[in-house]
């Protein structure tokens, strides 16, 4: 009885043991079966590399300035009697912005021109007289110095009075005003800020390497801040004839139009200078690079066939030299051909050799995104 009893205990643990091994290769078979089975196909976007004529630039950081700028300022100290300017104004020039109190100038030129057509009376009668002898030469001398003293006298006083007002000294668009009527400015007073708004000059720095690349005429498009979306097309004026010392590098000036008057002096301006000499570059999508610190890469779809025979798409890593970046996109100088396709999204869902369902990048034109052939 004990015999048997074993015999069937034995047994068993042999039908458990047998059980767990059989489960445990089923599961190991089930695993083998996932792993095997062919991966769905990733959704990505693709573009084609493009070989397009790309005209090089020059980019620099400039300011505007305008054409003609002025701070409104009195030469000399008094009380305002009169503000004949509006903030914002739009002013000619000869125009008169502000009187400052002048009678006791009037005054003393009243009298100075009184003393004057005595002065000039007298003259006239001792002319007359030394002629016929009746007075000496020294006395006419002093005649003559006395009218001429007179004359002066009024000048002097008519040039008090002119810096008792301020004129506008060319036409242009006038600031906010500092000043008002009773105010007592002392000479060197700013009232107001005038500039030509017509046109505007952009100053901007380059190496002095880049100056070969440089002619008077050139066209440069000016991008700033306040109008993202807008370019604003200069032309080089001049160049600098001298090297700036500390920096190496030489200044600039273009001349931009300014019609509407949307552009301020002061504004930053980003500056492309257009370089003569446009070439043919292969362009991507700027969201087609993968950028690491061992290089810059792309993902290229390439037709592979599976283990039956079907032709499907796939991708293969490629390292890429990169160039100059605009507009979303960049040159790729080498390592890329021209109808080449690209992936231009979800590259982090991607390794080499995976396979791919390919879809139009409808962030791009119809022209850069035909792919064919996909699968």
């Amino acid at each position: 009885m004990l015999r048997r009893r074993m015999l069937i205990m034995l047994g068993v643990v042999v039908l458990v043991v047998l059980l767990l091994a059989g489960y445990k290769a089923w599961s190991i078979y089930q695993q083998i079966q996932q792993f095997s089975a062919p991966k769905p196909a990733v959704a990505v976007p693709v573009a084609v590399a493009t070989e397009q004529p790309w005209q090089s630039r020059l980019p620099a950081i400039g300011s505007l300035k305008a054409l003609q700028g002025v701070d409104l300022s009195l030469e000399i100290a008094g009380t305002v009697k009169a503000v004949l300017f509006e903030s914002g104004q739009q002013v000619k020039a000869g125009q008169a912005l502000l009187q400052l109190d002048s009678d006791v100038e009037k005054a003393l030129l009243g009298t100075a021109e009184a003393d004057l057509g005595l002065a000039q009376v007298e003259h006239g009668r001792g002319s007359r007289l030394v002629g016929d002898q009746a007075i000496s030469k020294g006395d006419f001398d002093k005649l003559a110095a006395q009218l001429k003293k007179s004359s002066a006298t009024v000048a002097q006083l008519n040039a008090s009075l002119a810096k008792k007002r301020i004129l506008a000294p060319f036409s242009g668009t006038i600031g906010i005003r500092q000043v008002d009527v009773g105010d007592y400015l002392a000479s060197g007073k700013v009232i107001a800020t005038l500039q030509d708004l017509s046109s505007l000059y952009v100053d901007f720095n380059v190496p002095e390497q880049a100056l070969p690349k440089l002619a008077v005429g050139q066209v440069a498009q000016i991008s700033v801040a306040a109008y993202p979306q807008q370019t604003f097309d200069a032309k080089i004026s001049a160049i600098n004839p001298k090297v700036d010392d500390a920096t190496r590098n030489v200044l600039i000036r273009a001349t931009l139009p300014n019609p509407d008057s949307k552009l301020l002096p002061g504004m930053f301006a980003s500056v492309q200078v257009l370089l003569p000499g446009a070439k043919s570059q292969v362009v991507v999508p700027e969201g087609a690079i993968t950028y690491t610190l061992y290089g810059n890469s792309v993902y290229v779809v390439v037709a592979k066939k599976d283990a039956k025979g079907e032709s499907q798409s796939v991708v293969e890593r490629r390292f890429v030299e990169t160039g100059e970046h605009r507009d979303g996109h960049v040159i790729v100088s080498k390592g890329l051909k021209a109808g080449e396709q690209v992936v231009s999204g979800g590259q982090l869902k991607l390794n080499e050799g995976s396979h791919v369902a390919v879809t139009a990048d409808q962030n791009l034109a119809p022209a850069q995104n035909s792919p064919s052939g996909a699968n």
